[in-house]
């Protein structure tokens, strides 16, 4: 009997906003009225490096942030670091808009929920089973949950920042299911990262993986875990 489940975050329970959108926005806010043409062609190069978190990965990471990108996940600090630095690889019209960028995508503006995010964790809690976030990530998402209103089904959150460990590091999983209160082998990890989550096995977790898509194109991919709970 599952007793607990653990979601990860980015591209699992939320996806976050594409990488032209996440542009205009920092721009639209700073007042710049660059071309149109212009816009797109810096929004394929943040894309293709791989600025945006929770976007796509780096077609290539320059030698010099080989380490900081290994590590991006383990702090605050090293995940401003990585991110911003990717960016700063693509000329924008004002230096200061590369942090403006990072900041940008912690606001719960830049996130949209699975369409069925609420209804899964909502029958979870109904059926009496705990929940816990455990994610790689170098900020806190919780205002995220708490705007879209998912933060009530959350038991637990469990974020690589805070402890300094990344998954696939058991570790993180450990501590989630110590803090739920719960048996790793009663525990389901659902995530979209088959090397990260899929280190909740090594403790005897089960494991579901669903597909990192766009909102629109995964309308329904979390349900089947209300049938692998049972």
């Amino acid at each position: 009997m599952t007793t607990a489940v653990l979601f990860d975050f980015s591209g699992t329970l939320f996806r976050i906003e594409s990488t032209e959108a996440w542009l205009r926005a920092v721009l639209d806010a700073a007042g710049a009225a660059p071309d149109e043409e212009e816009v797109a062609d810096a929004a394929r190069a943040l894309e293709a490096a791989g600025a945006l978190p929770g976007g796509a990965p780096p077609v290539r990471v320059p030698e010099e942030l080989v380490g900081l990108w290994r590590d991006r996940d383990r702090s605050a600090e090293l995940h401003r670091a990585a991110y911003t630095g990717l960016s700063r690889q693509v000329p924008l019209p004002d230096p200061a808009l590369h942090d403006a960028l990072y900041d940008r995508h912690m606001t719960p503006a830049a996130w949209t929920p699975y369409p069925d995010a609420s209804e899964v964790l909502g029958a979870l809690r109904e059926r009496g089973i705990r929940v816990g976030v455990v994610s790689n990530i170098g900020w806190d998402p919780r205002p995220v949950f708490r705007e879209h209103g998912l933060d009530p089904f959350v038991d637990a959150y469990v974020l690589s920042y805070e402890h300094g460990v990344q998954k696939p590091d058991p570790l993180l999983f450990a501590t989630a299911c110590e803090r739920l209160g719960v048996d790793p082998r009663t525990t389901l990890m659902v995530g979209d990262d088959r090397r990260a989550d899929g280190g909740a096995a090594q403790l005897g977790c089960a494991v579901h993986f669903v597909d990192h898509l766009p909102v629109a194109d995964r309308p329904c991919g979390l349900r089947p875990v209300l049938e692998l709970v049972g």
